[in-house]
């Protein structure tokens, strides 16, 4: 029995539950989204916000997704897809005066990130 299923060559890797506010992450995969994979990386290497960290980490694991699973050479792969989405809120509480406590969330989100070979047309 044969699959008639066709060869996807898009590549996806996840981070999930990473300490960080969403907007601050978009503000980040909106600069590198569209890009070729070496863009990206310098694009992060230079880039002034914490959050640099994990979404290099998140795109290296895709293309590492794409080069062992699929065959895909680096140099050639861009970035399709990049999106950050909400994840649930540490809640923590912070003393104050006369008794009173504060409640304090701490923001994790999710980062997709999706690369694939260019199409020739």
């Amino acid at each position: 029995m044969t699959s008639s299923v066709p060869k996807t060559s898009i590549a996806k890797a996840q981070g999930r539950y990473i300490r960080g506010s969403v907007s601050k992450v978009r503000r980040v995969l909106d600069q590198i989204r569209g890009r070729s994979y070496r863009d990206a990386l310098i694009i992060l290497e230079f880039m002034p916000y914490r959050s640099t960290g994990p979404i290099t980490k998140v795109l290296r694991s895709a293309v590492a997704n794409a080069e062992h699973n699929l065959g895909l050479d680096p140099a050639v792969l861009v970035i399709t897809s990049a999106m950050a989405d909400m994840g649930p809120s540490m809640k923590r509480y912070r003393p104050r005066a006369q008794g009173r406590a504060f409640a304090i969330k701490k923001q994790t989100c999710h980062i997709s990130i999706a690369v694939a070979a260019p199409t020739e047309s």
